[in-house]
């Protein structure tokens, strides 16, 4: 993996998209002479379009980006990624259409706009039949040994047999664990040379998955690794490098706090990042404002009851706010107190379902965000009953408070609509993750993956 302003992403995904960005460009140079061939137009030199070129190829990228092109399940499935291709290009050429009209040049034309949509299905789709195979193979596949052989050990077996994993474990060494889960590990007293022994299997990385580190460190062989040129990890560190996530069920309070994250350095960060919230809102407040008046309407033809919905929410350090949404519910739908959302829930009305579908009820929040309450990425805000109950069930649950929340977040886009403590506790895994590892670069990540989350809303309730 390439980590990217303490961002992990794999090797495989990295070459993919600058691939695809390569033949993104070619897609636009076929169309322009294609077009200036039909009209008997001389194409002109190639260094005085290069720049619009790239323009045009970036909008289509940052489109494919969006809608989750370069996601674990497109990288398996070339039907899966050939439907998301199709929706990303269609999106970037009409993004491309109404840029042009905005803003009209001498170099492109709308009319070259189609050839290039048709240009890009053909490289792109031709790109992944041509690589999908490769992509998946063993050439992008860390090899990773693993110190341990119990349910640490176990759960990474799990985790490295996964058809995304980008790493394939050669070899567990058993390291004198009272109960053997894996029974193929291979006891360490039978390696005589651990150091040559991982040369010899070419290993990049080794874990320490030993479930009591207690005074069972193994210094001496941890360092003769090291001192091999190979990376050492850990348990709890690896896990959240590979799936996003801080890991609640190994994390410890040391762990946390001498682990790399929650960086001091954050004040150029949040000044950029309250920046953007302002910014951003007031033009989402000013583009939305006609459709929030219209659904506000909706909801109030379509049931008794106010249009807009106000509850109280737990905010940055624990400051409680109240949110604004449109009303998606029966106005007596939490008369005996807060309760999750039910799949099917009878509360939600027959407006009120599509718009969380889309995601409309969320748009009045832009005024949350404006006043500073709320950030546009950040953990969900929860209800201040949910917060008293969870903070005692699960650990580490007020450390997401150290962030603002969000309209849209980490959680939101990796794990379905959460309902239940153990869906809160899989949430916070990925708040953790944020607020440890929060940078403007996964903010900008998160906002392009909201658009697969609204398009592809799996789990809205």
């Amino acid at each position: 993996m390439i980590r990217l302003f303490k961002h992990y992403i794999p090797h495989a995904v990295i070459l993919l998209g600058l691939l695809d960005l390569a033949l993104l460009v070619v897609a636009s140079e076929m169309a322009w002479q294609l077009r200036a061939a039909q009209i008997a137009m001389e194409p002109g030199p190639l260094a005085e379009r290069w720049l619009p070129l790239v323009a045009t190829a970036s909008v289509v990228w940052v489109a494919m980006i969006s809608v989750g092109v370069y996601g674990p399940n497109a990288l398996r499935s070339l039907r899966f990624a050939g439907a998301r291709l199709l929706v990303a290009i269609s999106l970037g050429i009409i993004a491309l259409a109404t840029i042009d009209f905005i803003l009209p040049g001498s170099t492109f034309w709308r009319s070259t706009l189609l050839y290039a949509m048709g240009f890009a299905i053909l490289v792109l789709v031709a790109d992944r039949l041509l690589l999908n195979s490769f992509l998946g193979s063993s050439a992008f596949r860390r090899r990773v040994m693993v110190l341990g052989a119990g349910d640490r050990a176990q759960r990474l077996r799990a985790l490295g047999e996964r058809p995304e994993s980008g790493f394939a474990i050669v070899s567990y060494i058993a390291m004198g664990e009272p109960e053997r889960v894996v029974e193929e590990a291979i006891a360490r007293e039978a390696i005589h040379d651990l150091g040559r022994f991982v040369e010899n299997l070419g290993v990049s990385e080794v874990v320490l998955a030993l479930q009591e580190r207690r005074n069972a460190l193994p210094l001496g062989d941890l360092l003769r690794i090291k001192t091999k040129g190979v990376h050492v990890n850990d348990f709890s560190s690896f896990l959240e490098r590979e799936t996003g996530r801080v890991d609640l069920d190994t994390v410890n309070p040391s762990w946390l706090i001498f682990s790399d994250g929650f960086s001091s350095g954050r004040l150029l960060s949040s000044a950029v990042k309250r920046l953007f919230d302002i910014v951003a809102s007031l033009i989402l407040l000013l583009a939305t404002f006609p459709l929030i008046a219209l659904f506000a309407v909706l909801v109030k033809l379509d049931s008794k009851g106010p249009a807009f919905f106000r509850q109280e929410r737990v905010g940055l350090y624990g400051q409680t706010f109240r949110i604004v949404k449109l009303r998606s519910m029966r106005t007596d739908a939490e008369k005996d107190g807060a309760k999750w959302a039910e799949e099917n829930d009878p509360r939600i009305t027959r407006l009120g379902r599509f718009i969380r579908k889309v995601r409309i009820d969320e748009l009045p929040q832009a005024w949350s965000v404006l006043t500073g309450q709320m950030s546009f990425v950040g953990p969900r805000p929860e209800v201040p009953q949910f917060v008293d109950d969870l903070q005692e069930q699960i650990p580490f649950y007020g450390e997401r408070h150290m962030v603002k929340p969000g309209i849209t977040g980490w959680a939101q886009i990796n794990y379905p609509y959460g309902a239940s403590t153990e869906d809160s506790r899989k949430k916070l895994e990925y708040d953790l993750y944020y607020a440890k590892n929060y940078t403007p670069f996964l903010d900008l990540v998160i906002l392009l993956q909201t658009v697969r989350v609204i398009l592809w809303p799996e789990g809205a309730r």
